[in-house]
This record gives structure tokens, C-alpha cells and sequence, in this order.
């Protein structure tokens, strides 16, 4: 499954501070159908996130009824990327 949306960098302080997109309602309903088939467990999914010229795996974290992509350091300093900077991402889920 390959999903494509835009979506802001926001920032998350917990335990451990991390940078998230949150995936939209409908992306969100759409890996909902497939979840159960690909989660490893608390709900998380396996993916690869494209942004730019840059591909990183990550894992989809489930959060308040649909899913935030992590945005993980290295692919913000390979493009070069902020908070509240908006981005096109490409999702890759193997379903």
C-alpha cells in the first residue's frame, strides 16, 4: 500500500521528544483496514517514509484514533526539515 498526503511537522516533548506528520482521516481509515494484517504489536506499523529525495523505515505509532508518521532525525537533516514545516510524504505500507 502506497499512500501519498501533505501534512506539517509537529512536535511531540514526551519522555523522549520526537517530530511526527499526522496521517489524514481517510490515509488513516485506509491502514485501520489493513492494521491487524502488518502491526507488530500496541499497534504500531511498519513502514518507509519518503519525503524529498530521502527514504527511511519507521513505524507508525497509533494515536488518537489514527496514526502519526515519526519523523525521524536523519531525514530531517537530509532535507532539511523543521517543525511546523509542511512536507508531501510518500507511505509505504506492505500489506
Amino acid at each position: 500500500m502506497r499512500l501519498r498526503f501533505t501534512g506539517t511537522i509537529w512536535y511531540w516533548r514526551g519522555p523522549a521528544p520526537y517530530h511526527f506528520v499526522s496521517v489524514p482521516p481517510a490515509e488513516a481509515a485506509m491502514i485501520a483496514e489493513v492494521a491487524s494484517l502488518v502491526t507488530y504489536g500496541w499497534g504500531m506499523i511498519p513502514a518507509s517514509v519518503t519525503i524529498g529525495g530521502t527514504t527511511v523505515t519507521t513505524s507508525l505509532w497509533p494515536k488518537d484514533g489514527g496514526y502519526v508518521v515519526p519523523i525521524k532525525k536523519a531525514l530531517q537533516d537530509a532535507e532539511g526539515l523543521g517543525v511546523d514545516d509542511e512536507v508531501d510524504l510518500a507511505l509505504d505500507i506492505d500489506a
